[in-house]
């Protein structure tokens, strides 16, 4: 793909994302009261403390932040990321005034985690972010060396927590169920449903295990080496990566072959190469 065209649909996507980020605020989350985490969730705060614009909050939150975190950090976030810290808090703004998709705070949450997650997935397709508290989280990380996910997941736990204390209980629980939605959307934007096998094939017959595999389930495999931990003798271990409707047959045709063979699968959530995925 041509550099240019790549730029272009990155920003196409960064844009459109942050669209769906706020449409899913608007309609979803602040309606019914629900910070799930981020600055999306302070600016619903805010709203109900004091009745400021959550648009409005949201830029006076995030570009700070995104250049804090250039001066602090000393990483070039990239202009798309800059975009994504702009454009969000515009199309907030721009769409304040559609109605309200449910009363029901229990499928705003879900609904509304579940577009948020969209939209961030969307983002992150376009190789940038929206800044906020991943950018706070960063700069944490750097002077406390607490883990990158712990900072992220303390910050966004403590926007939890303010909404219980301000909203009530019962809104604090149904922003966790938000945050929940919105990882689990953002891992299926990312990874897709069709997650792999990575298959790991101890055996003393690699060479038929491997001829059978390639006759049978039409698959490339890799021949690592190991040594037994007890013995310390040196094996050699058959990998191979398959669909998920390829695992039984994979099984099937190894204990065929060597019934004796230990067979350890995994989930492989992003496969790129011949067979699979190309890009």
């Amino acid at each position: 793909m041509p550099p240019l065209l790549k730029n272009i649909i990155e920003y196409g996507l960064v844009i459109l994302g942050s669209f769906f980020v706020a449409i899913a605020f608007n309609v979803f989350l602040l309606p019914n009261n629900i910070a799930s985490g981020g600055v999306a969730g302070i600016s619903t705060i805010t709203k109900g403390v004091f009745g400021w614009e959550p648009g409005i909050v949201q830029w006076i939150l995030n570009i700070p932040l995104f250049i804090t975190g250039v001066v602090i950090l000393g990483k070039n976030f990239g202009i798309k990321s800059f975009v994504g810290t702009v454009m969000l808090p515009l199309f907030v703004l721009l769409t304040a005034d559609l109605a309200p998709a449910t009363p029901d705070p229990l499928l705003g949450a879900i609904f509304g985690g579940m577009g948020v997650g969209l939209g961030l997935g969307i983002v992150f397709r376009g190789r940038a972010s929206t800044g906020g508290i991943d950018l706070a989280a960063q700069v944490l990380h750097k002077f406390t060396h607490l883990p990158l996910g712990i900072s992220v997941a303390m910050l966004d736990g403590l926007i939890v927590l303010t909404s219980a204390i301000v909203f009530s209980l019962e809104e604090g629980l149904y922003a966790l169920i938000g945050l929940f939605a919105t990882s689990r959307t953002i891992d299926f934007v990312q990874v897709g449903f069709n997650t792999s096998k990575n298959v790991m094939i101890i055996t003393e017959y690699v060479d038929d295990v491997r001829g059978a595999i390639f006759q049978e389930i039409d698959r490339g495999v890799t021949v690592l080496s190991g040594a037994g931990g007890y013995t310390d003798r040196e094996r050699r271990v058959v990998m191979c990566v398959v669909q998920q409707n390829e695992f039984t047959k994979l099984t099937q045709t190894v204990k065929m072959v060597d019934p004796g063979a230990f067979v350890v699968a995994m989930n492989a959530t992003e496969v790129l190469g011949e067979g699979f995925k190309t890009t």
